[in-house]
């Protein structure tokens, strides 16, 4: 029934669509369809239970891969490696499997915004029942402060104001009438004749029936949308899954050549199947995860103190490759609190109420923007409707105090506001008699107006210009209020609006906004700057989105704008093509969101999704990651959200791209090292035989080089600070590989130099007796890796420039490699075990000089590509 346009229809027509009646529905007849239609209730699907999610974690390439790494290592008696990689593999697990568990949490929150009861007419009685009872055509009564239990077609109402943000993005209450509305295809925040479930009654009183209950209401469409969207994998989970099936193919194929290259020399079977499977183990990088684990978590601590809490932490590398910003309006580039700031008053605009005399226009309409309210102190602090709260503290502000003012002017009478009259009167006892102030829709007040209040005295009334220059105004996104005044001698009667609202004196226009957050702007720019494109989708007037949109620099070329309805008529084909130059999404529904994320995703981009609002909630979990709003959110947008802005700060997003970007790049760092390394090591021990030297070293010394070098510093390197003009570079493609931008070339020839200099190595000191070069080799190899990670601390900058101050822990890692590798040489007790000797001070100086050599041909590199000799894509 959901689908049925109740909107269309008059109150007559829908009751009797519904077989139901101004009186509401008998017991047994509610009965009836509480049986057909079920509780008025969000559905939950079968919720998977922890341990079947944590099994789920395993499935990745990668953990396969470590885990038969542990198996290998256990094989081989190395159970140290093997503890080492079950432990990272299970705290990988636990992470992600809470994660996952929390992901399902939003659905449970978007329950909790459930009505508990309602008020309903049954057998002619009023009623109050569980709101989960209720069905189709049920007549429900509403008042201020109730939650909205179903989605209801309204059959009366009284200042009925309707608090919809969460659901539509509308930044200010809805005023609700019952007339039927024409047009079939309304966006759901302009069917003003209709309720939903889960908003908020904000002021006045109304009576509706149920049209549509539980999943079948705008927020059960939302829970369901909730339900069936899988989020999207990050890019790091995809380029490290690609990478670790890659890589467990080299390997084999390497481990196999070493294999068969070592029996062809004549080597004992078992010492080559241990070289092999040793290589195999020191080959793959166990410490990844790991180190992955470790940046993203420091990353998110940082993130705190800049008031962003990532609920995931693949999110936190997900905002570096972030190439759209889908972002919703109100709440987030807004302050969510509607400001009124342009005033037209005698023929000019002015920016604050102008400072005039006694009974001037200015003054006047002071005296009208404080007194024609129903604002009252609650707590302390005045409370009421968001508009008349907005004009409160405007007329307070500017000196007109509306409590003082009571004093002087007291109230004696008020014609409340309507949907039909669009305005509202409130009369004041004066020293000269009796005033009235009109405030209301301006194509109202004006038609009622004869005179305008002009800086000396009453003058005739031009209605063309004064209209013209709300319409302006209504163009630029404003909510424009007329405001007009007339002189009694005593209390009109009868007190109808017929006889009082006419022959107006007009006083001004007032022009109000949700205004654009200070920093949002300068946020605007920095995404553009780092080749991000934001794009705002709101639910939300096109007038009111093109201004704020224009304002804060996202675009002010109105072809870059499409309403819902444009969109529900652009096929999925033409859309594709489209997606990319739009800027400005205004009056979507939930499912077209998740239709541009999912646009913009089938282009190759990646997308993040802010918003705070319920209808907000299935983008956010679609996006590739999701940003909800801490203090103004909701639980159901938290609850689908990768990560929260705890100070609903746009900027804040900015500083957590950039911490994402530095993050990936550590990881890449991390990437680039240890793959150079371990190919160094893989070099070393498959051309030694090709070059008619012995196997250069034995299992455990492979297996030792691989647990302190990728070990400490690697996890060094994740501290590293970010480059300079992280954020004035593109982002990354998504699809882009892991290895590009010369990281490839990189392991292959550092490789190369590393696995020449052992072999060199070898050949000089291959005179003298075995465990003596072993040691030399041993000692080369290891040394050579920890000078390659101080080399690889930057992309592009000399280590000098960078400093060896600037990452402390790299020095300290650095540092205590370096005297765990003398300790494995000179302590008698390792020398049994590693198969060591120590070495004279002469050779060991001649061995730490030539694993330097790596870090001076590496900064050549790195001169070379700042020159543009040589160029890396």
């Amino acid at each position: 029934m959901s689908t049925f346009k109740w909107h269309n229809l008059s109150p007559a027509d829908v009751l009797q669509q519904l077989e139901s009646s101004l009186s509401g529905l008998s017991t047994d007849e509610a009965k009836k369809r509480l049986a057909e239609y079920g509780p008025n209730a969000l559905v939950e699907k079968k919720r998977r239970s922890l341990l079947f999610i944590l099994l789920g974690q395993f499935s990745d390439f990668m953990i396969v891969v470590l885990l038969v790494a542990a198996l290998i290592s256990g094989f081989i008696g190395e159970l140290q490696d093997t503890v080492a990689i079950l432990v990272i593999v299970l705290l990988n697990a636990i992470i992600g499997t809470v994660q996952e568990f929390r992901a399902e949490q939003a659905v449970a929150a978007l329950r909790k915004m459930a009505a508990p009861d309602a008020h309903v007419l049954r057998d002619a009685h009023e009623v109050t029942i569980d709101a989960a009872e209720l069905v189709p055509g049920d007549v429900v009564m509403l008042e201020a402060g109730n939650i909205v239990p179903a989605d209801l077609r309204l059959l009366e109402e009284e200042e009925l104001q309707i608090d919809e943000s969460a659901l539509t993005g509308e930044s200010h209450a809805i005023e609700k009438q019952i007339a039927s509305l024409a047009d079939p295809e309304l966006p759901i925040g302009d069917r003003f004749n209709l309720v939903f479930k889960s908003s908020m009654v904000t002021r006045g009183r109304g009576k509706g029936v149920v049209v549509a209950s539980g999943m079948a209401t705008q927020i059960g469409q939302i829970a369901g949308l909730l339900q069936d969207e899988a989020s999207a994998k990050t890019p790091l989970q995809t380029r490290l899954s690609r990478f670790g099936r890659y890589l467990a193919l080299a390997v084999l194929a390497i481990c196999m050549l070493v294999f068969g290259a070592g029996l062809l020399q004549g080597q004992p079977i078992l010492l080559m199947f241990l070289t092999a499977v040793s290589l195999a183990v020191a080959a793959i990088p166990e410490a990844l995860p790991a180190v992955v684990t470790i940046s993203l978590a420091l990353g998110a601590r940082k993130l705190i103190r800049h008031n962003a809490l990532v609920r995931n932490l693949p999110a936190v590398e997900t905002l570096g490759s972030v190439t759209y910003i889908c972002t919703d309006k109100t709440g987030t580039l807004t302050q969510n609190v509607m400001t009124a700031e342009l005033f037209f008053v005698a023929g000019e605009r002015f920016e604050s109420l102008p400072e005039s005399g006694a009974n001037s226009p200015g003054t006047e309409l002071g005296y009208a923007m404080a007194l024609n309210n129903d604002i009252t102190v609650k707590d302390d602090k005045p409370a009421g409707e968001p508009t008349e709260l907005a004009l409160f503290e405007a007329a307070q502000s500017a000196g007109f105090d509306k409590f003082v003012l009571e004093q002087q002017k007291p109230r004696l009478a008020a014609i409340a506001f309507d949907s039909e009259r669009k305005q509202m009167t409130t009369l004041h006892q004066t020293s000269d008699g009796v005033t009235g102030y009109i405030k209301g829709a301006p194509e109202r007040v004006l038609q009622q107006c004869t005179q305008s209040l002009g800086n000396d005295s009453v003058t005739k009334f031009d209605i063309a210009d004064v209209l013209a220059e709300a319409a302006q105004l209504a163009n630029k996104g404003y909510r424009v209020l007329a405001f007009a005044k007339r002189e009694f001698n005593g209390l009109p009667e009868p007190l109808k609006a017929e006889t009082v609202e006419r022959e107006l004196i007009f006083l001004g226009l007032v022009a109000l906004i949700d205004p654009p957050r200070p920093e949002a702007s300068q946020a605007v720019t920095d995404c553009l700057t780092a080749g991000i494109i934001p794009v705002m989708i709101t639910g939300d007037h096109p007038g009111t989105a093109m201004a704020i949109a224009q304002r804060l620099g996202i675009t002010d070329d109105e072809q870059a704008m499409l309403s819902g309805d444009e969109l529900a008529k652009i096929p999925d084909k033409k859309f594709s093509q489209l997606v990319e130059t739009i800027r400005v999404y205004a009056r979507v529904d939930p499912e077209q969101k998740l239709r541009i994320v999912r646009a913009l995703q089938a282009k190759g981009e990646f997308v993040a999704m802010t918003g705070d609002g319920v209808n907000d909630a299935p983008a956010l979990k679609r996006a590739n990651i999701g940003v909800a709003m801490g203090q103004k959110g909701t639980d159901v947008a938290r609850e689908a959200s990768d990560m929260v802005l705890l100070d609903d700060d746009f900027s804040s997003i900015v500083r957590a791209i950039r911490s994402g970007r530095r993050i990936f790049d550590n990881i890449r760092k991390f990437i680039k090292y240890t793959m150079s390394s371990n190919s160094g090591e893989i070099w070393t021990l498959f051309l030694a035989p090709f070059l008619g030297l012995p196997i250069p070293l034995l299992p455990i010394h492979i297996l030792w080089i691989n647990l302190v070098t990728d070990g400490l510093p690697g996890l060094a390197l994740t501290t590293e600070p970010a480059e300079p003009g992280i954020m004035k570079r593109a982002p990354r493609p998504p699809q882009e590989n892991i290895f590009s931008h010369g990281m490839w070339q990189h392991i292959i020839w550092v490789g190369l130099f590393i696995g020449g200099i052992s072999l060199a190595t070898l050949a000089w000191a291959l005179s003298r007796d075995v465990a003596y070069w072993q040691t030399m080799v041993f000692t080369v190899l290891t040394v050579s890796q920890l000078f390659h990670s101080l080399a690889v601390r930057s992309e592009s900058a000399s280590l000098w420039r960078v400093g060896l101050l600037s990452n402390l822990p790299m020095l300290g890692a650095f540092i205590l490699t370096l005297f765990l590798q003398l300790v494995v040489i000179y302590t008698p007790a390792f020398n049994s075990i590693f198969h060591t000797q120590p070495l004279p001070m002469l050779d060991l100086a001649a061995c730490l000089f030539i694993s330097s050599l790596i870090l001076f041909a590496v900064e050549i590199e790195k001169w070379l590509m700042r020159r543009g000799i040589i160029y890396v894509q």
